[in-house]
Parts: C-alpha cells; structure tokens; sequence
C-alpha cells in the first residue's frame, strides 16, 4: 500500500456510520445525504484498498481494518481536543471543560458536597454528566466520549485505565424497622430469597456481581421487581415493598437520615466488590480533567477510607 494521506471528513462519516450500524442512521445524525457518506466511505475504501465495512441486510458493520480505523480516528480526535485543552491552559485561558459518565448510584454522593467545593476553587470549569449502566460506562471511555467515568464493579477490560478502586461491598438495603435488621449479625444471601427484592438490570455491575454470587451459592434470586433507577430502588424499600442490594454509598444520605438500613452480607464476592474511577488506558487527560479526577478521588465518600456509610479500602489503581 502506498503512503495515503486519510481525509479526516471521510474518516469522520466512517466512524459514525459504524458506530450507529447504518449509512442512513449516520447521515440523520449528520444531516446530509446517505448517498455523500456511502461515496466517501467507498472513495476511502478504494484510496487504502481495503474493505471497510460489511454492507448487511440491516446497516453495515467495520471489518477488522475498519474497526482499526475507526478507533484510531477516536484516539486522534480525542488526543487533539485534549491538546487544545492543554494549549489554552498554557496561555493563561482559566477555562475548561470536563465530560463525566457515572452510574446512578454515585450522583447523591458527587452532589453532597464534592461538586461544590470543586467549584469554589474553580468556578470557570465547566462539566457535563450523563448517566449510564456499568457496560456502557466502560465503553464509552473507551470511545473517548467522555474524559472520566465513575462505575461500580466493572469487568476487566484492556481498553481502560482504573485511576482508583475503593472497596465497596453490596449489602442488604432494607427499612430501619425490618426483622433482619435485628439478627446482629451479617446476613446469608439465601435469607434474602424469601423476601421481595427489586435489582437493577443485568447490564449494571451490582446485578452482575449479584449473578456471581448466585451461582457461587448454587441459589437463584427471583426479583419482583427489575429497574435501571437507583431512586425507583430506594421507594421501593421505603415503601414497605421489599429489599434491594447496593453499596452503602449509593444511598448515603438515606442511612445518614434513618429512611433505610444498610446490613452486611456474609459473601466473599459480595464483600470484594469496588467503586472505581476509570479513564481511557494511554489518555494523557487535559490539566482539568486530571484535577477534578484526583479531586473526586478524595473527596467523594465512594472513594474515602474508612467512611461512616460503609468501611473502605482505598487504592491507587493502575490497571
């Protein structure tokens, strides 16, 4: 193959055809012709000479080198817009912005207090936040669609960086009045399955290690309820309606107040699993990114040792 120089707009129609699945999809979301982006695609095809994408009955999907392509062009865009971050930090510009992706669960502890002392020292930064389920945390930093991610017990994956894991174990959320809150004692998690419980939805990492759990003790939890809210959760054991398993910082200030308890699980794997602060592995983030990262890290109760909410462990993770 000879030396090509990539047309960044071809490579820009390339990635958004894939990742939305279809050349019809990608140019709604462009707002030009699907014919312009099938031609560059194709033009872009025949300068590499190489198959980019698999035309299907339904949409396209990459081929091999176009999934190469794909996740170099997300690097290169992301690498540049750090770099304009870090140019304007050079010249004095007291102004930033930083995109985060977390789960439900970490939003009443960033808003208690964490958030707003950032802002008292850097009033200028701006931020956005946008919920997700465990998986789509992890892929979406990965994509470089967002700087930071704050995600509980997320699976291992060789795209991601985890900056800091703290050890947040599941444990039974329940009404302060419950029976089982009388027992002194950590609970079984075979107990837990003649009541009604309400769980997140499989793609959310305390339903995943919940799963484990389950099949470690050759037991099968039966939900009443299924949800992908942390809050529909909380009304749901407030209500009398049943329990629920979460980590104790996700309903904090609930416990703080005395609308829930929190009792502990005798589970190993219940008991080992983390909240974890996680960037795209080999992402050099912008100066304020990299400060609200370590900020957060000490300062939200999801990160802190020894904590009231629940005991802690806290790791500078490398992984």
């Amino acid at each position: 193959m000879s030396a090509t120089l990539l047309d960044h707009h071809r490579l820009h129609y390339l990635h958004e055809a894939i990742r939305l699945g279809s050349v019809r999809a990608a140019a709604e979301a462009l707002d030009i012709n699907p014919s312009v982006i099938s031609r560059q695609i194709a033009l872009l095809e025949k300068e590499l000479g190489l198959t980019l994408v698999e035309r299907l009955s339904r949409g396209i999907r990459a081929t091999e080198a176009g999934a190469l392509l794909v996740e170099r062009f997300r690097h290169w865009r992301s690498d540049q817009a750090d770099t304009i971050a870090k140019l304007r930090e050079l010249v004095g510009l007291e102004r930033g912005h930083v995109d985060i992706v977390l789960g439900e669960g970490f939003v009443s502890d960033l808003m208690s207090g964490p958030l707003n002392r950032f802002w008292q020292r850097h009033s200028a930064l701006t931020m956005s936040f946008d919920l997700a389920g465990t998986n789509e945390v992890v892929n979406a930093v990965a994509e470089d669609r967002y700087h930071i991610g704050l995600v509980f017990n997320p699976s291992a994956d060789p795209r991601i960086r985890v900056a800091t894991a703290s050890r947040q174990p599941l444990c039974a959320i329940l009404p302060p009045d419950h029976a089982l809150t009388r027992l002194s004692r950590p609970l079984r998690l075979r107990e837990l399955a003649d009541h009604p419980l309400g769980l997140m939805h499989p793609s959310y990492g305390t339903r995943q290690i919940v799963a484990m759990a389950e099949a470690a003790e050759h037991i099968a939890l039966a939900p009443k309820l299924t949800t992908s809210s942390i809050s529909v959760l909380r009304h749901f054991v407030k209500s009398g309606l049943g329990l629920t398993l979460l980590p104790a910082f996700a309903v904090a200030a609930d416990l703080a107040d005395g609308s829930l308890a929190a009792v502990p699980i005798d589970n190993r794997l219940l008991a080992s699993s983390e909240a974890c602060v996680i960037t795209r592995r080999g992402r050099e983030l912008p100066h304020a990114a990299g400060h609200l990262l370590r900020f957060l890290s000490g300062q939200m109760r999801a990160f802190r040792v020894g904590d009231a909410a629940g005991k802690t462990t806290t790791r500078a993770a490398g992984r």
